[in-house]
């Protein structure tokens, strides 16, 4: 079973950048499309960007053109640079394969835009 463990959030101001960062053990990422998704006080947790075994992204409209996924297979990490943020980016953010697997969820890790 896989284990990922997401880290690199903060607190950051408006228009500022972040660089998530996502640690598998346990498995081998790179046999996997991987996502990440975040999930807001509140709300559920939504698809933020994806990328395919091939190295093709997709992004939710939310971010498109602000956050790009990117994955290193030989160290098993799967990143998110998050560049231009915004108060509605804040939210705990995940890593997991995509779609998703419901079994191997970790803590996440918390951004906060905000002044």
């Amino acid at each position: 079973q896989m284990q990922l463990v997401e880290s690199g959030g903060g607190l950051v101001q408006p228009g500022g950048s972040l660089r998530l960062s996502c640690a598998a053990s346990g498995g081998d990422s790179s046999r996997w499309a991987m996502g990440w998704y975040r999930q807001a006080s509140g709300n559920q947790r939504d698809f933020v960007a994806g990328i395919t075994r091939q190295g093709r992204t997709d992004y939710a409209d939310s971010v498109k053109g602000r956050f790009t996924i990117s994955r290193d297979n030989a160290k098993n990490t799967i990143h998110l640079q998050m560049d231009n943020l915004k108060p509605e980016d804040t939210a705990v953010y995940y890593c997991n394969t995509w779609p998703s697997s419901a079994t191997i969820w970790g803590q996440g890790t918390q951004v906060i835009v905000s002044s």
